[in-house]
């Protein structure tokens, strides 16, 4: 006798690779390279990140005069790899994203989910909190609690965390509101189930599609604060490299070796271009009324 594997469908595989255009196509295919590169970027390294050699530096990528094979894409102005710094860069501002992106899934989710069950004047306290942060940059308030507690990972994570735990809440406590008047609910409310029991069993499992689209969203524009904060110097500190610090070190070194910029700025720029078009195109897909027109 045979054992049948449940394995996905070719043709079901297919039709999510023919149901997308070319855009979409392409942004699938560098997200998926950049993510490859994140994970694999300690194994491709060829040289350690912060290993300085002051006489190679400031030399150009492979093509130009006083390139060295050693060095594809050229060295900065301490002799460092820069194809090393930028793989190590863009695993850590990935991390650094996921984690904040999580963080603010967590807070904003739980935040939503308590002001839509609950109401009154937790409701009102929460949305009130959602607005002064609507009102007031938010990286202003970064800068801010960098500046006081310092820059360590545990805070860059805590502070890219609270970017946008307010676009969850507003989300989370919507769908909520709207859910707690339909039919199942009131039947579970009958059934004697606790306000606990309803948020987690009954009302979250309804919200997660748009959960998973803002997520996704939300991984660009944290992405490119992590980046600012780190041009600014006030991000994670060096020697340890992301991909906005990189470009701010170098950004002194445009007129002479303008690579030290271009690889980092660029990998920013794939990236968020990627989310960006995955979130829209997840977007898409999970809204019912955006899929029937």
């Amino acid at each position: 006798m045979t054992m049948a594997l449940n394995l996905p469908a070719p043709s079901a595989l297919r039709r999510l690779w023919t149901g997308t255009n070319t855009i979409q196509k392409i942004a699938f295919a560098v997200g998926l390279a950049l993510l490859l590169m994140a994970i694999l970027g300690p194994l491709i390294a060829p040289h350690d990140p912060n290993a300085q050699s002051l006489l190679s530096r400031l030399r150009p990528p492979i093509g130009f005069d006083r390139a060295k094979i050693a060095y594809p894409l050229g060295t900065d102005e301490l002799g460092r790899d820069v194809l090393s710094r930028s793989l190590h860069g863009l695993r850590l501002t990935l991390m650094l994203a996921f984690l904040g992106a999580l963080l603010g899934l967590l807070v904003g989710g739980l935040l939503g989910l308590l002001a839509g069950v609950v109401g009154g004047r937790t409701d009102a306290a929460i949305m009130s909190a959602v607005d002064t942060q609507i009102a007031v940059p938010f990286t202003l308030i970064a800068l801010f609690t960098l500046a006081i507690f310092g820059s360590s990972l545990q805070v860059m994570i805590i502070v890219l965390g609270l970017a946008g735990w307010e676009q969850y809440a507003r989300i989370v406590r919507g769908d909520v509101r709207r859910l707690m008047h339909l039919p199942f609910i009131e039947a579970a409310r009958a059934a004697g189930a606790s306000p606990r029991r309803i948020a987690f069993t009954h009302l979250l499992p309804n919200i997660v599609s748009p959960l998973v689209v803002q997520f996704t969203l939300s991984l660009s524009n944290i992405v490119l604060l992590e980046s600012t904060l780190s041009f600014l110097g006030l991000g994670v500190q060096p020697p340890t490299a992301t991909l906005g610090s990189m470009v701010g070190i170098g950004r002194d070194y445009m007129p002479t070796a303008p690579w030290i910029v271009i690889v980092p700025a660029a990998l920013i720029v794939l990236l968020t271009f990627a989310v960006q078009v995955v979130g829209d195109w997840l977007r898409d897909s999970v809204d019912v009324r955006l899929r029937a027109r």
